[in-house]
């Protein structure tokens, strides 16, 4: 087949289905093209009553992504949260502890204007920050519970204070952040979003790794 022509006429057929989308009845309107996504559901990207319309798309992919942690670990035992795969792995207990210090951080950056934890809070959220040799030597013994708690508690805070801001709070860029290159507040939350989605990764593969346990299928 010609390149040109193919290439025409797939860009055709682009503007075609997207010309179409403006016509109503031909395609079904998504949940969210007038108003708000549910508030209970976890499907529908967009704007969430109680916040600014793009703080509301990120709150919606932070909760799914929190949603889907959950559910991957609420079932395992304290044995299995500890469970160190390799003397240079993280367990499944640290790295849920780590995505809590990562929020947290990230929290106390975007709307306190801090760069790094005071010492009280390194005594807390130090080794989960850090991972590595101090992760695995003291985070243990805690069960599912215990971390899905320090999940909420931090979680439940950075959805309070996301409701007092607006978009152009989040599209703004930080200066100290942006002296090499332009960083925003929106990529700061993005990426807790898809360091979430990073560990999780993870998360499925340590549990593949349990013994007796059954190979991943995600």
């Amino acid at each position: 087949m010609n390149q040109n022509f193919s290439r025409r006429t797939f860009m055709n057929y682009g503007l075609t289905a997207a010309a179409s989308l403006a016509i109503p009845g031909v395609f079904p309107q998504t949940a969210t093209a007038h108003g708000f996504a549910p508030e209970d559901s976890l499907l529908v990207i967009g704007p969430m009553k109680g916040y600014s319309p793009q703080i509301g798309t990120l709150v919606s992919m932070l909760n799914y992504n929190r949603d889907t942690i959950i559910r991957s670990v609420k079932s395992l035992t304290m044995a299995q949260l500890d469970f160190l795969f390799d003397p240079h792995a993280n367990t499944i207990g640290g790295l849920l502890l780590h995505l809590a210090a990562v929020d947290y951080f990230y929290q106390i950056n975007t709307f306190e204007g801090r760069q790094e934890l005071n010492e009280e809070e390194k005594k807390e959220w130090g080794a989960a920050m850090e991972l590595g040799d101090a992760g695995r030597q003291e985070i243990k013994g805690h069960d599912v519970p215990y971390y899905l708690e320090k999940l909420s508690a931090v979680r439940e805070k950075t959805l309070t204070l996301l409701k007092t801001k607006n978009d152009k709070w989040l599209l703004a860029l930080d200066p100290i952040w942006s002296k090499e290159q332009p960083v925003n507040t929106y990529w700061k939350w993005f990426h807790v979003c898809e360091h979430e989605s990073n560990h999780r990764g993870q998360i499925s593969f340590l549990k593949s790794r349990l013994p007796g346990a059954k190979p991943a299928k995600d």
